[in-house]
């Protein structure tokens, strides 16, 4: 399997404009802990985290470092934390040395570089732009689509062009899910990951991917979201 095929396509993102408040709302609405940056166009410029803005002015909560600590700071130091918890730009929080990886990445290479660079999700990007991310989540997914049961009867050509078929048929549909989604397929099974509003939207799913030729078995992962989240603006 490759980046692509287990990638997360509708994906968060925050504005490289956006201040501070705009990315904790999207954070909240949209039930994830982080999001890459970016610009008008789609390049990554870095990520923000939920750990990026809670050490903040606003909430008392900047770093309380000892006497020593503060003995031995620089005024370059001072001058980054200062930014770091007053800033009211994404751009001046964020963390910009972001790791990234093309789409033909393989698992072992995506695992090799949450490991190395102990980062919990890795941005997918296609000249330059950002087009997926595989978190460790989307890595358990995808070892839980390996079925041990049944034969293999699909080639990996197939199950990419199921996986391309599957998420265009639920792309753009007017009960599509407001938040993240993940298509995977292994040797024909569909497995559909993600949150969505209820019953029907998850029943919807499940009829867009068994109505694609060549599909086995759909097999439904998707967890209702409640109604009281909002996906932010």
């Amino acid at each position: 399997m490759r980046a692509s095929e287990i990638m997360t396509t509708n994906i968060v993102s925050v504005n490289l404009k956006d201040t501070v408040f705009d990315a904790a709302e999207m954070l909240l609405g949209a039930r994830v802990s982080a999001a890459p940056v970016v610009d008008d166009e789609g390049h990554v410029h870095g990520i923000v985290s939920e750990a990026d803005l809670i050490h903040r002015a606003e909430l008392a909560t900047g770093s309380r470092k000892s006497w020593l600590g503060r003995l031995l700071e620089t005024n370059a130091d001072a001058a980054r934390e200062f930014v770091a918890t007053h800033a009211r730009k994404v751009a001046d929080v964020m963390t910009r040395n972001v790791v990234t990886a093309s789409g033909d990445a393989t698992l072992g290479d995506l695992v090799a570089l949450i490991e190395k660079h102990k980062v919990k999700r890795i941005p997918i990007v296609r000249d330059g732009l950002l087009v997926g991310i595989v978190s460790r989540a989307n890595l358990l997914e995808a070892l839980l689509s390996r079925e041990p049961d049944g034969a293999a009867t699909a080639s990996p050509t197939d199950d990419k062009a199921l996986r391309d078929a599957v998420s265009k048929a639920v792309e753009g549909q007017p009960w599509s899910s407001r938040w993240p989604t993940t298509v995977v397929v292994s040797d024909g099974v569909v497995h559909l990951w993600g949150f969505v509003e209820g019953d029907a939207v998850r029943q919807a799913y499940r009829v867009a991917a068994e109505n694609i030729p060549g599909v086995r078995r759909v097999k439904i992962h998707l967890r209702t979201m409640p109604a009281s989240v909002g996906m932010g603006t």
